[in-house]
């Protein structure tokens, strides 16, 4: 993949694409370059992690009305994190696009977690410089905010309890999970989780555990109320 497919394949012609490519060249190319004016990713970097934050935080006040600061902060904690902006990272292809130094290259710098996470931010950190913050959401909207409507991120919090607590608030009536599908090989199970207000289907999740399962459907239920 090439810079002008990594554009066709997300939606957007850059404006300026040096502004991209900056986003993923990393410090080790920059010092094989002597006498050449490139610039690495750091400060595209910094950006980005600023972008990602305001992002990320919006979806979550908007999503889950219900949901304490305390709450919020720990659930961006977990999607704002090295390990999920590997996984963003991996689904567009980064680490094939990536300007690295010989020796980085060799060491296997294309496959590192903390640099394709960097390589991440930095590109929204170009997304936002060179297309502006609505761009940024549009982004967001195709390729993270919908892992986090699956659920993906509950892991750090306790959405049956906050359904529970929400539901007796507001004197709704009776929550009860049930786990409708079971797929896979025993050593590779997942599990449909549904959760039931008053009968009637409020939310679904899929897990690898059926603890996991029924805490992405109250996720799902929480955000279905939130909406509502």
């Amino acid at each position: 993949m090439n810079f002008a497919q990594l554009q066709e394949k997300i939606g957007v012609r850059f404006r300026d694409e040096r502004v991209l490519r900056q986003a993923f060249t990393h410090s080790s190319y920059v010092n094989e370059q002597k006498g050449r004016r490139i610039c690495d990713n750091e400060r595209l970097e910094f950006l980005g992690d600023a972008v990602l934050e305001l992002t990320v935080s919006q979806f979550l006040y908007k999503s889950f009305p219900n949901m304490s600061e305390g709450e919020m902060t720990k659930l961006r904690a977990a999607i704002v994190c090295e390990p999920s902006l590997v996984k963003f990272a991996e689904l567009l292809q980064f680490g094939e696009l990536v300007l690295l130094g010989k020796g980085e290259e060799l060491t296997g710098g294309r496959q590192r977690p903390a640099l394709l996470a960097d390589v991440f931010e930095a590109f929204i950190g170009a997304l936002y410089l060179d297309q502006g913050l609505e761009v940024v959401f549009r982004f967001m909207e195709k390729y993270v905010y919908p892992r986090i409507d699956k659920g993906e991120f509950t892991q750090v919090t306790d959405f049956k309890s906050q359904l529970q607590e929400y539901v007796q608030q507001e004197n709704m009536g009776d929550l009860q999970y049930r786990i409708i599908q079971e797929k896979g090989p025993a050593h590779n199970r997942e599990f449909v989780s549904e959760v039931l207000l008053n009968d009637k289907p409020l939310g679904t999740g899929t897990g690898r555990s059926k603890k996991e399962a029924e805490q992405r459907a109250a996720a799902r239920a929480l955000m279905v109320l939130g909406s509502n």
